[in-house]
């Protein structure tokens, strides 16, 4: 891997990392506060943060096995936030009965 390949493999990752919290903080944000605006600014980072995935697939010089890896992670965000926040509901609705 050449160093400019480094460097542009690095900024890509870190870039789906931070697309990734975008899109977890902006569906919670739009769930809990029932603003549809966040729910689709929260669906263009989730699209952002798959095309960078695919970029990172097609672009970078890593092996077959991390490109798989990254591509997985990105279709795994998918899920994370809803699930997080349905947990997150059914914990607090719980939270005055256990008082």
């Amino acid at each position: 891997m050449t160093p400019e390949a480094l460097i542009q493999t690095a900024v890509m990752m870190g870039l789906l990392v931070l697309t990734g919290g975008a899109w977890s903080l902006l569906y919670c944000l739009g769930k809990t506060r029932a603003r549809a605006d966040f729910t689709h600014m929260a669906l263009g980072c989730y699209i952002v943060a798959l095309g960078l995935a695919v970029a990172i697939g097609v672009y970078s010089p890593l092996s077959p096995g991390w490109k798989a890896l990254v591509l997985v992670s990105a279709l795994a965000y998918a899920g994370i936030p809803p699930i997080t926040l349905r947990y997150l509901e059914q914990i607090h609705d719980h939270e005055g009965e256990e008082a």
